[in-house]
């Protein structure tokens, strides 16, 4: 029978989890006992109350830690960082993303820069950075994905690339960080709409276009997270999607 808290003494780093689907992974992972390190780059004031409201649950289980996932001179020093405030890593989540139209004519490299490097060279660095913590505890590494990583979206080729090479990068680290280490992905579907406005009609689009004609929600997702990082020791290198039967 499985335990209630199947996480207890565990050490989680999640990127961007000061909101939306971050802070939902995180509430999820330390319901189940595990202690949060809560990166966030501009969202402190989310951040600390997030931390605030875990501790309030139990003293000392979440920490905040801030850095610019753009600098690949401070992901060594992220990594440090949370190692030092729980003394050991068990699962980094790969969540920080940036998101926004690249129409092909318009493409700056600025915008290049940022959407591969939030999606994917941070993930890759991250990775290397955490890969001697998390041998040590027979870790686990979560990268968030995205169907658009296999079917691009139109008017997003710099986002699509960049979540591609997320999926191929998740099957490459857990084929060369196994056996110490389990890598795996999750790719949501329409669980949480983006915060810039969308049009009503185009998510009802999108809704049909699911095999349970309804959304998620970011409890969904959150629940995947906590299902790979504590009831699944025998699964990585795959990519679990959250989307409702979208992708079929």
């Amino acid at each position: 029978m499985l335990g209630e808290q199947p996480l207890a003494g565990r050490c989680v780093l999640i990127t961007g989890a000061a909101r939306r689907l971050g802070a939902a992974m995180a509430r999820a992972l330390h319901g189940a006992g595990a202690n949060i390190v809560i990166h966030h780059r501009a969202s402190a004031d989310a951040a600390f109350a997030l931390m605030a409201e875990l501790n309030a649950r139990r003293s000392g289980s979440a920490h905040t830690v801030a850095a610019d996932l753009l600098n690949v001179n401070a992901l060594p020093e992220l990594v440090a960082s949370a190692v030092a405030c729980c003394g050991r890593l068990d699962v980094l989540i790969n969540n920080a993303s940036t998101f926004y139209p690249t129409p092909v004519g318009e493409i700056t490299l600025a915008q290049f820069d940022d959407l591969i490097g939030t999606n994917l060279r941070a993930p890759v660095f991250l990775a290397q950075a955490a890969a001697p913590a998390l041998r040590a505890s027979q870790g686990l590494i979560i990268n968030m994905v995205d169907i658009h990583g296999q079917r691009p979206l139109k008017a997003h080729p710099v986002y699509s690339s960049a979540k591609a090479g997320l999926l191929m990068l998740t099957r490459a680290l857990a084929r060369d960080l196994g056996p110490a280490i389990r890598v795996n992905g999750i790719a949501p579907g329409p669980v949480m709409w983006p915060e810039q406005p969308m049009d009503a009609a185009l998510q009802t689009e999108i809704i049909g276009k699911t095999a349970l004609k309804r959304n998620g929600s970011a409890a969904d997702v959150a629940q995947t997270a906590l299902f790979l990082a504590a009831h699944a020791p025998y699964i990585t290198g795959q990519v679990i999607a959250v989307d409702g039967g979208r992708s079929i």
